[in-house]
C-alpha cells in the first residue's frame, strides 16, 4: 500500500517517521507488524481505504484479537497503541472513540525466589550468564538494562550503575554490589582484549544513540562506550548496514537461566525478571522504605511497587491457616 503524499510504502514512511523520534527498533518491528496485520485482515488495498471507517475498523480488528485469538491484555493493548501512532502520526488523523472488546488482564503476584534458591541458581550459571544475573538480582536491572550496559555505567567509587534510556526512556541510578567488582573488572579485561582485536581488524565501532555518532565522530569507538556484554559475533546492523559488535541476545541468559532453575529443581516459573522482583522483595524485607525502592526500580507510580509487600505478609494476606492450630 502506497502513499500518495510521498510516494513512499506506508509501511516505509511509518518506520521512517519513528526513526526519526528514536523509537527502539523492537517497538518499530512490533508497530509495523501490527499495521500490516490490520491492512491485511480488512484486506485493504489502497491507502484510501484506512480513512473509511476507521474506528470501526480498528475496533473489529481489536475485537478480533480478543475473542477469535484470545490473545492477552498486552498484547492486545500493543497493537491498539501500534493503531493509534499510524492514525495519530503518519495518517494525521487521530482516532476519535474506540470501543471494542477488550482482553481482561487480571491482577498478578509476581514470582519471587527466597534468597536459598537464589544462591541454588547462580552456583550454577557460568560466564557471561552469571555476571548478568547477578546485576539482575544485585541491582534490580530488567534483562534489556542489563545487557546494554555501557563500560562507562559502572561507578566503582560510588558503587552505583546508571541505566540510560530505560523504559519510559527515563535513566535511573542503582547500588553497584561492591561484592562484583573484581568478578566484572577480569570480565572487562576479556572483553578489552577483544574490543582491541577488533580495532586492529577494522572494525570495534558501537551503536550510539540519538545521532551521538555525528556529533562525537571517535566516540563509537572509544572504550567508555562499549558494552559490558558484547556478543561472540560481529553483526550486521539492520539500520545503517554497518557491521559492529552488538551487545550479548537476551536469549542466552534466559536459556541458562532456565537450565539452571531445572537443574535446582525449583518449580517455581523462573524468568530473568523474576530475579528483579527478588531483589525489590529481600529489598522490604531488610526495611528498606518503599520510596526508595520505587525510585531504585524506575517505576513511575508508587502503586507499581506497592506489589511486592505481598511478601512481607507471611502465608496468604498474612492469615494464619487454621490447620497450624490443630
Amino acid at each position: 500500500m502506497s502513499t500518495q503524499n510521498s510516494g513512499k510504502d506506508l509501511l516505509t514512511e511509518m518506520r521512517d517517521l519513528m526513526r526519526r523520534l528514536h523509537y527502539s527498533i523492537h517497538t518499530e518491528r512490533a508497530y509495523c507488524d501490527w499495521a500490516a496485520r490490520f491492512v491485511r485482515f480488512h484486506q485493504m488495498k489502497a491507502r484510501d481505504a484506512l480513512f473509511v471507517d476507521a474506528e470501526k475498523n480498528v475496533e473489529d480488528f481489536l475485537t478480533h484479537l480478543a475473542v477469535q485469538e484470545a490473545v492477552a491484555a498486552s498484547t492486545q493493548n500493543q497493537a491498539f497503541n501500534a493503531l493509534v501512532f499510524l492514525y495519530k502520526r503518519v495518517l494525521l488523523q487521530p482516532l476519535e472513540n474506540v470501543s471494542a472488546t477488550r482482553s481482561r488482564r487480571e491482577p498478578r503476584i509476581p514470582v519471587v525466589l527466597t534468597r536459598e534458591e537464589v544462591k541454588q541458581v547462580l552456583t550454577l550459571l557460568e560466564g557471561t550468564a552469571e555476571l548478568v544475573v547477578k546485576l539482575l538480582y544485585g541491582c534490580g536491572l530488567r534483562i534489556t538494562e542489563a545487557v546494554r550496559l555501557r563500560v562507562q555505567d559502572i561507578d566503582y567509587g560510588y558503587k552505583q550503575v546508571t541505566v540510560r534510556n530505560g523504559k519510559g526512556n527515563k535513566d535511573r541510578v542503582t547500588p553497584f554490589p561492591a561484592i562484583l567488582e573484581s568478578l566484572l573488572k577480569n570480565h572487562l579485561e576479556r572483553v578489552m582484549a577483544v574490543h582491541e582485536r577488533d580495532l586492529e581488524d577494522g572494525f570495534g565501532a558501537v551503536y550510539l544513540p540519538y545521532a551521538l555518532a555525528r556529533k562525537y565522530p571517535n566516540a563509537e569507538k572509544e572504550w567508555n562506550w562499549q558494552y559490558v556484554f558484547p556478543s561472540r559475533k560481529l553483526s550486521e546492523d539492520p539500520r545503517s548496514g554497518m557491521t559492529r559488535r552488538h551487545h550479548v541476545d537476551q536469549s542466552v541468559v534466559n536459556k541458562a537461566i532456565r537450565q539452571a532453575v531445572r537443574t535446582a529443581e525449583i518449580t517455581k516459573k523462573v524468568s530473568a525478571h523474576t530475579f528483579r522482583h527478588s531483589f525489590a522483595t529481600h529489598l522490604l524485607q531488610r526495611g528498606t522504605d518503599i520510596r526508595t525502592i520505587q525510585s531504585l526500580l524506575g517505576h513511575r507510580d508508587v502503586q507499581t511497587t506497592m506489589i511486592y509487600t505481598h511478601v512481607l505478609k507471611q502465608g496468604g494476606e498474612g492469615v494464619v491457616s487454621p490447620l497450624e492450630d490443630l
